[in-house]
């Protein structure tokens, strides 16, 4: 995968481009009247992800072309990571982010763990986990396209998603004031510094935009987190007021966050949105566990959707 776009590389007729008001006003119009009003307007029925009809898999992508994700309903509740591996697969996903808390295989399981909640790693704990998109401390041949969530047990009580297309975060930001997404863009907006253990520098500090687009296709991508340790935005004051300004609209009633609960069987397929997690409760009996696989790769099919978005909608 390329490195991301520099800020003023951007195709021609880009709505993210935050001089091309033209271009953002057709696309902005177009997006939100074809977005998803409720969680519910993401939903697929499948009868298993693992082995997906050719209707079920259009109907997951239609979604992930206009929200940039969709949520899945199925039957498959047991202990199996091929579930995420397999559909993955079916999305044109094939090369998994090996970070160091995930499982040998490279998928993710994301369960209450005394280890990782105690090294301080919050979605191992029961606590809110603050709203982000995954991998926002990779550098950028390792940045995160896509990610998949599977749901096998929820939590006694609590454990609400909240979705967040990052498309739409940058519309409102943008309808706001252009100047907003201007500082999100710079290439040194967001510093995340290195992470030391005992053998010395075990992830390198990792500096980049919130916002750029892809060069090749001119998709938008973000990387954020809402976190306030071991993070450092640009010391230039219009960057840390747009990331305030960001945030109030993430914790707000903007009408465009859709809120659910995944029940076992369910699961999330994304081009890595913004997302975050409420507090809960668990069940000693029966934990928590949900399967979490991420790509560099985005959802084949998707790329470029903003194009026809700008003039009919999709």
């Amino acid at each position: 995968m390329g490195e991301a776009a520099p800020a003023g590389a951007f195709p021609p007729g880009s709505p993210f481009d935050p001089a091309d008001d033209a271009a953002f006003a057709r696309w902005r119009d177009a997006k939100l009247a074809a977005r998803a009003r409720s969680a519910a307007d993401l939903v697929v029925e499948v009868r298993d992800p693992r082995s997906l009809g050719p209707a079920e898999r259009d109907e997951l992508v239609r979604r992930c072309r206009r929200d940039n994700m969709a949520l899945y309903a199925s039957a498959a509740t047991g202990e199996d990571k091929e579930i995420a591996r397999r559909l993955g697969a079916q999305l044109g996903l094939a090369t998994l982010d090996a970070n160091f808390l995930a499982d040998e295989d490279g998928i993710t399981s994301i369960a209450v763990t005394d280890r990782k909640a105690g090294a301080g790693y919050i979605p191992y704990t029961t606590h809110r986990l603050r709203w982000h998109t995954d991998g926002y401390y990779n550098p950028p041949r390792l940045r995160i396209r896509a990610m998949l969530l599977h749901c096998v047990r929820d939590a006694a009580a609590g454990g609400e998603t909240a979705l967040l297309d990052h498309e739409l975060a940058y519309l409102l930001l943008r309808e706001e004031d252009p100047g907003l997404v201007r500082a999100l863009m710079q290439p040194d907006a967001l510093v995340i510094p290195a992470r030391v253990d005992e053998d010395g520098v075990a992830r390198p500090e990792a500096a980049g935009p919130v916002f750029s687009v892809e060069p090749g296709t001119g998709d938008l991508h973000m990387r954020y987190t809402a976190r306030t340790r071991s993070v450092a935005w640009k010391d230039d004051g219009a960057t840390p007021a747009a990331a305030a300004r960001l945030l109030a609209l993430l914790d707000g009633d903007t009408g465009c966050v859709l809120r659910t609960r995944l029940a076992p069987g369910m699961g999330l397929a994304c081009n890595n949105v913004l997302h975050e997690r409420s507090a809960f409760e668990d069940d000693p009996a029966r934990p928590r566990l949900l399967y979490r696989a991420r790509y560099v790769e985005r959802i084949a099919g998707t790329q470029g959707a903003w194009r026809e978005m700008r003039t009919a909608g999709i």
